[in-house]
């Protein structure tokens, strides 16, 4: 049986980052799970996620401030949800909310001519859940929630609320942003969130050895894509972000996700890859030779890539920035951009040196903030020289202890030695 003593001590802590910085006694915090589509398959959102351990869609979770009593309203579905959708341990939620740690479980409104709810439901399936809010506004407490400016963030959580405040006088003067807080808090990251980690950098490294293992001249980047997915789907995980397998001038396009080319002698391939396991994710790019070893050229700008990644991963710690404007000297990008000027190709490296790494592959997190213990990011170095059709990318996902950067992804081969090793079947 799943544990969810996590979740509940992170709503607690919740709560208390919430009075700390609002000053506020009363209120209640209103969490959207999000819903299913017929197109692409369920993920539910990570923020909810993270507060409460429940996968299943169309749910909505409200914490009262004062007393941090949690109710759970669910959508009333005309047909038996479980003969259509699996939904595993919601099953025993439904049968006793106390295994969730959750306090009351409420029907969400009206019953619904289905077993899915979808966005833009008619109001009157949301009917308690509305009730609820406006009583909670019209005893003037504030509504905390997600409603984070970032375009990408919270997308469906942000319709609900729209819709919801169209229906419910004031919602909209009640609302208070709690993005910010949520953010932070991800980014520290529990030893079990480490342990779900390192196991999705395992599988994906499984599936870089996978691709390296078919690599050669005349098959076609799809194939690599192919044995990619075998490997992490086979090992009940997902791709975390749509495979990036770039040989020749694709490697040189950053998201590149056609996969269509085939790959020619003498080509690089930048293979950008990472597995979802337990709703963690893994962000891993190697680059490899297609005939199995690298010509001089390439030799000489994937080195340089290697030293940047290996210079940047040396100096990080806490209190330095991954990206900062204002502070170029304890920025990790801007150091990375100084140590490529070097050699003369830090016009070549046009994206950043890294990002937060989580329940999201572009996790939540401020990058105006310095770097603490507890961070996971990647570092990410690469140059790109389209006028050559010479692409690398070297990239590998660390966790930030008081002494530095600890490598999440070090037993898969980088420097040009092993990674000729690894395909030494391949050279001609």
């Amino acid at each position: 049986m799943q544990d969810f003593s996590l979740y509940s001590e992170r709503r607690t802590e919740l709560c208390q980052e919430i009075r700390k910085k609002y000053k506020k006694d009363n209120g209640i915090i209103l969490l959207c799970a999000n819903v299913e589509s017929d197109r692409i398959p369920f993920r539910q959102d990570s923020s909810f996620y993270y507060l409460t351990g429940l996968t299943e869609p169309g749910l909505f979770l409200t914490i009262d401030l004062e007393s941090q009593k949690t109710r759970l309203f669910i959508p009333k579905y005309t047909i038996d949800r479980k003969q259509w959708m699996a939904t595993g341990i919601f099953d025993f939620v439904c049968d006793e909310p106390s295994v969730a740690e959750i306090d009351e479980l409420v029907e969400l409104g009206d019953p619904i001519a289905g077993y899915t709810l979808h966005l833009y439901e008619n109001m009157n399936h949301f009917a308690h859940l509305t009730a609820f809010l406006k009583t909670t506004v019209l005893q003037n407490k504030p509504v905390f929630t997600l409603l984070s400016e970032a375009a990408q963030q919270y997308v469906q959580q942000r319709t609900y609320i729209t819709r919801f405040a169209a229906v419910v006088p004031s919602l909209a003067q009640s609302l208070v942003d709690i993005s910010g807080i949520v953010a932070q808090m991800r980014r520290l990251k529990h030893m079990k969130e480490i342990e779900s980690l390192f196991a999705a950098v395992e599988i994906t490294a499984m599936a870089h050895e996978a691709a390296a293992a078919v690599i050669k001249p005349g098959i076609g980047e799809a194939e690599v894509h192919g044995n990619i997915a075998y490997v992490m789907y086979g090992s009940n995980a997902t791709e975390a972000f749509a495979s990036i397998v770039g040989s020749g001038f694709n490697s040189t396009v950053l998201h590149y996700h056609k996969n269509n080319d085939q790959l020619k002698t003498g080509e690089l391939v930048v293979v950008d890859i990472g597995a979802e396991k337990d709703m963690y994710c893994a962000d891993l790019t190697r680059t490899y030779p297609v005939s199995g070893r690298f010509s001089a050229r390439q030799k000489v700008v994937y080195e340089l890539v290697l030293e940047t990644q290996e210079y940047i991963a040396s100096i990080a710690k806490p209190g330095m920035y991954l990206k900062n404007n204002s502070h170029h000297d304890q920025s990790l990008h801007h150091l990375a951009k100084a140590f490529l000027a070097k050699a003369g190709y830090e016009q070549y490296f046009p994206h950043g040196i890294g990002h937060y790494l989580g329940l999201d592959v572009h996790d939540v997190g401020s990058y105006q903030e310095p770097l603490q213990e507890g961070d996971v990011f990647t570092i990410e170095p690469g140059i790109y020289i389209p006028e050559e059709a010479l692409g690398v990318r070297i990239e590998d996902d660390y966790w930030l202890t008081p002494k530095g950067a600890v490598c999440l992804s070090e037993g898969l081969p980088k420097t040009v030695a092993e990674v000729q090793q690894a395909m030494a079947d391949k050279s001609e």
